[in-house]
């Protein structure tokens, strides 16, 4: 794979956090034997993180090298690592979360899974339902009868 020319959001910024990390990591593996020999407890700690941080300072050496992109800053770095899709979809899954003690988890998890399929597929909602219920009622069968787990009804059923 050929590296890109130019700058991804917030590229910089994690080079540089891995070379303090990969620098911190090798200070605190120093600190469990020092240099005293090559049989010590910290030889394999401290060997690890020399090639963490000499790995760093090439990538990072290397993200100083190449040009700033047009979308840099914190609005380009935001808008790179969360795109629409995923706060979306992290959204649907904090609402699944939350109704899971109401409607219990076979409704909240058969929603969940119908809305999830629709959206990812976008064909008609009736195939995306019927793989829903199928989904639901393996799920049934195999945690509540063969397994015997008791799934959380939900305190709207009750």
């Amino acid at each position: 794979m050929k590296p890109t020319d130019t700058l991804r959001p917030g590229e910089r910024l994690f080079a540089l956090l891995l070379v303090i990390f990969a620098g911190y990591a090798f200070w605190e593996s120093y600190e469990i034997s020092g240099f005293r020999g090559l049989t010590t407890g910290g030889v394999m700690p401290m060997l690890a993180s020399g090639i963490m941080a000499l790995t760093g300072l090439v990538i990072l050496s290397d993200t100083l090298r190449k040009p700033r992109t047009a979308e840099g800053g914190i609005a380009g770095l935001i808008t790179y690592l969360f795109p629409l899709r995923v706060v979306l979809f992290t959204l649907l899954v904090a609402i699944y979360v939350a109704v899971i003690p109401s409607i219990g988890f076979l409704a909240a998890s058969g929603g969940l899974l119908f809305v999830t399929i629709w959206a990812l597929w976008r064909k008609c909602p009736l195939p995306a339902l019927l793989i829903a219920l199928l989904s639901i009622a393996a799920i049934y069968v195999l945690f509540r009868v063969v397994f015997q787990v008791v799934l959380p009804i939900g305190s709207f059923w009750r």
